[in-house]
């Protein structure tokens, strides 16, 4: 792809207004090539040549040498490395060697675990001394009627969390009398990078039970694979509970790559409103398919995943109609036959372009692609790289646009783009010992086996006392069986259920919602599924569906059945959810006094509920209606941070004529925007409300939007004082006059989960001033 070419028309075209904030040149790279120490199988080595692969990268090199040497590793190298070769061939390697060993990958999708597997029957299919090596997926969609023959079978299973801890680890005796947790030489981790926060702290508990239900036959050996991140060998070690080699000596090569600022520009006089950034990227995305550039645009939600695809469709029906049968949309919620067909036809060359959520961000293999938009900042430095290292896999140049929204973060990013092409990659945290996760995973594990003394090598000092602690708790619920043997617990259901169905690893809720067209004249057809918690926010009644661009009304929400019934239309507007919500302190943990004011954190119950939805014109984004919901509330128990500013910073905001309540709203803005930054969390993950009915005076809330939370709260807690002066700097770096959505923000309570983050008008922003004030006042040394 000629990129200077490309960015010099895009300066000469009409939609062209100073857009481009600059214009970054990551080099080229060559490749690094180095010979294991360790010799490979001669079939192994045959099928690598016959694929074309005469020689290893470095880290290639040193991790089949590292992993020879059952060294639990963590190989931390760029998008397209070659990273699958560093667990496919020490694996193969040993199952040559000894075909009675086994090997377990676990992949964080099922999407993930499918392409995987093609790859090794492609690697299999190299040389005929390697088709006797069994590969199967074994996840939900996998047919009762092949599991046994996988669990019987396979030397190599390649899976998913979820599955591993509902389903292989309550059967471990049975797999380990059919000789897979037996004989299991090798865990495979990919992804690790994803294994962060609520998903990654019960994956690190899962992860421990497996190792601990293989002794005595085995210890496996971890490999794990990670983008890079600032503390690679602290997140492995975390999660897999055993001190790791880390390897990232990246000699695989890489194209030069230009990387783009790209903010759109203001609309009106008054410098509030930006263009929409979803049409910014349907404008981009289209000259890109003019030129028969592949092209993948990552959108933040499933609703502008849809918008910008939905957009760059009508534009190429009108003008060539033949390209516009060579874009999709992909995201989470579609059949899994949908996004299968859909990654084929990406990876074919079929599909020119694609419109995703970050379903794609992960190491699917969709192909040579040459261009990457990525529509709103992603929230992390290192899902940002992820998602911009979709093109440019092979050695040609290639091109990243990242398009702002006008939301603080990414207007901070534009005035700031040093930050950006500066800033290190953030730390990964989790916690397995979350107190609320482990009793979970303690209950797990102690149905598996008895739980005692022994199993502080797994579990941590005090597991005993843990255990005490749930045998306590759990004195007066008839549903639960406990069995205390000396210094052993084990607990079950008196039902005879398994207590691992109970537990949700991703704690997105249990149930799911299927989405079922009931359109005049067609039969009933489930066209997508949606989890519980999101379809009251997405699929409520007379809401606008979409799906690959097609409207469908919801005719009605059937909360029983968990069935949305839908039909298409061909109105001209789609819908947005109102939500209103309210928090309730239940204990008081911490309290201490902060420059006049008070900081406390602790636990609080959370109440939230669908009130009504907007109707948005395609295009213009104007509201042109609005009608009320009866839906139920929804609530969940949590951890949050809560703080009153000082009186003397309040009075002096009122006494410059100023609302203080205004001010308060914009710095809780701020801090849900600060503080993902700081806990390398989603800016999803945490929200915000003000409210005087806990104190008795008007406090500013933030908190952990999971049940039981998980410290990102606790972080603003400990680390609110650099939170403020993060705060401060952003909004007097604002060049807006009174305030606008990129600096203080909106005032709004929350976004819905599918909200589409172009819609920033329609509300009374925030005074800056205000804001700045009460900041200055209250980060004032006393």
């Amino acid at each position: 792809m000629d990129v200077d070419s490309f960015l010099d028309s895009l300066r000469n075209s009409r939609h062209y207004h100073d857009q481009i904030v600059r214009v970054e040149q990551i080099p080229a790279r060559p490749a690094r090539f180095a010979t294991p120490a360790i010799k490979l199988q001669p079939a192994l080595q045959s099928a690598l040549q016959n694929l074309g692969i005469k020689e290893l990268y470095t880290h290639q090199a040193e991790a089949v040498d590292a992993v020879a040497s059952r060294e639990d590793t963590v190989i931390v190298t760029s998008t397209a490395s070659g990273k699958t070769l560093c667990y496919n061939l020490p694996v193969i390697n040993t199952l040559l060697a000894d075909p009675t060993a086994t090997a377990l990958y676990i992949f964080p999708t099922k999407a993930l675990a499918q392409d995987q597997a093609g790859a090794l029957q492609q690697l299999f299919a190299a040389d005929s001394r390697l088709a006797h090596i069994k590969v199967s997926t074994y996840d939900g969609d996998t047919p009762r009627s092949r599991r046994k023959v996988a669990r019987t079978g396979a030397s190599i299973i390649l899976t998913n969390p979820d599955m591993l801890h509902s389903t292989i680890l309550p059967q471990h005796g049975r797999w380990s009398r059919e000789g897979f947790l037996r004989n299991l030489r090798y865990v495979v981790i990919d992804e690790l990078h994803t294994y962060r926060g609520i998903f990654g702290s019960h994956v690190g508990s899962v992860l421990r039970r497996l190792r601990r239900v293989c002794q005595p036959d085995c210890e496996p050996t971890f490999i794990c694979c990670s983008a890079t991140i600032a503390n690679p060998a602290e997140l492995a070690a975390t999660l897999i509970g055993k001190e790791v080699r880390v390897i990232d000596d990246d000699g695989s090569p890489r194209g030069r790559k230009h990387f783009v600022l790209w903010n759109p520009p203001f609309v009106g006089r008054d410098n509030l409103e930006r263009r929409s950034a979803n049409v910014e990227a349907q404008y981009l995305m289209h000259d890109l398919m003019k030129l028969k550039v592949p092209t993948i645009t990552f959108a933040k939600t499933r609703v502008a995943a849809e918008l910008i695809y939905k957009y760059l469709y009508e534009s190429l029906e009108r003008r060539h109609p033949e390209l516009a049968r060579r874009i999709k949309p992909y995201r989470g919620g579609y059949l899994p036959n949908e996004r299968r067909a859909i990654e084929q036809q990406l990876f074919s060359g079929e599909l020119l372009g694609v419109c995703s959520t970050n379903a794609l961000e992960l190491g699917i293999d969709v192909g040579s692609l040459d261009a990457a938009i990525v529509v709103g900042y992603p929230g992390t430095v290192c899902s940002t790289w992820q998602q911009v290292g979709r093109a440019g896999r092979r050695s040609e140049d290639s091109l990243c646009v990242l398009i702002a929204y006008n939301e603080a973060i990414d207007q901070y990013l534009m005035r700031n783009p040093s930050y950006f092409f500066g800033q290190s990659p953030e730390h990964a945290s989790l916690d397995p010992f979350n107190q609320q996760i482990f009793a979970g995973q303690l209950r797990c594990a102690a149905a598996e086996l008895p739980v005692g003394p022994d199993d502080e090598a797994y579990f941590g000092p005090g597991v005993t006392r843990r255990c005490q602690e749930l045998m306590q708790t759990q004195s007066g619920d008839e549903s639960w069986y406990r069995f205390e043997s000396g210094d052993t617990y084990r607990f079950g259901l008196t039902s005879g259920a398994l207590p691992h169905h109970q537990l949700d690893l991703r704690m997105i809720g249990h149930e799911t919602y299927s989405i079922v067209d009931t359109s005049e004249g067609t039969e009933p057809q489930t066209i997508g599924q949606v989890d519980s918690i999101s379809a009251l926010e997405l699929v409520y009644p007379h809401a606008i569906y979409l799906h690959e661009g097609q409207n469908y009304f919801v005719r009605h929400l059937d909360l029983d059945a968990n069935i949305a019934r839908v039909e298409k239309t061909d109105l001209d507007y789609y819908t947005q959810v109102v939500l209103s919500s309210n928090a309730r302190v239940i204990e008081t943990l911490k309290s201490e006094p902060y420059n006049g004011g008070m900081k406390h954190f602790g636990g609080l119950d959370i109440a939230w509920q669908s009130v009504g939805f907007k109707k948005i014109k395609y295009h213009t984004l104007e509201n042109i209606g609005q009608e009320s919901l009866d839906l139920p509330a929804l609530n969940f128990v949590t951890t949050g941070l809560w703080v009153v500013p000082p009186e003397s910073a309040m009075n002096q905001v009122a006494a410059a004529g100023e609302q203080p309540v205004e001010g308060l709203v914009g710095i809780r803005n701020l801090l849900l925007v600060t503080l993902p930054m700081l806990a390398m969390c989603d800016p999803r993950d945490v929200s915000g409300l003000l409210d005087s009915s806990n104190l008795g005076c008007r406090a500013m809330f933030v908190y952990d939007r999971y049940q039981g939370g998980l410290g990102y709260a606790k972080k603003g807690f400990q680390f609110f004082g650099e939170l403020l002066g993060v705060c401060l700097e952003m909004v007097e770096q604002c060049p807006c006059a009174s305030g606008c959505p990129s600096c203080v923000g909106l005032p709004n309570l929350r976004p819905p989960l599918q909200h589409d983050p172009d819609l920033t008008g329609g509300y009374a922003i925030p005074s800056k001033a205000a804001t700045t004030l009460l900041l200055q006042e209250w980060t004032r040394p006393t």
